[in-house]
């Protein structure tokens, strides 16, 4: 893990999103950690799907199983998607309608440059 920083800018987060605005920085600093600590890759299967290759540890498996259901009651436009292909690896599929791509665009750039200070 690095000590390096990076800014929790909520500029990207929609309008629908229902969390309380004093909570987003922590929700963001939460997903920062996630990206940081427990994805080990990605892929953009199409404009509407994400996925998430993540350590296969239970601890990862609780932290996004969590995160995720966390995530779902505020911004319901989110469905997440969690599977194990095998031992030492886990998947998070990320999907959005049509209408929030921008917001999944914004996801995968989140979680690219908090990867890249590692």
């Amino acid at each position: 893990m690095s000590d390096h920083h990076i800014a929790t800018d909520d500029a990207w987060v929609p309008e629908t999103c229902t969390l309380p605005t004093a909570e987003r920085p922590l929700r963001l600093a939460e997903f920062d950690r996630f990206f940081t600590e427990a994805v080990r890759g990605l892929e953009r299967l199409s404009a509407q799907h994400l996925r998430l290759h993540l350590d296969g540890g239970t601890q990862v498996e609780e932290a996004a199983r969590d995160l995720t259901a966390r995530e779902s009651s505020c911004c319901s436009f989110f469905t997440f998607g969690l599977s194990r292909a095998d031992a030492g690896l886990l998947s998070l599929d990320v999907r959005v309608s049509a209408a929030h791509v921008d917001v999944l665009d914004a996801l995968v750039e989140r979680a690219v440059s908090v990867r890249d200070h590692r």
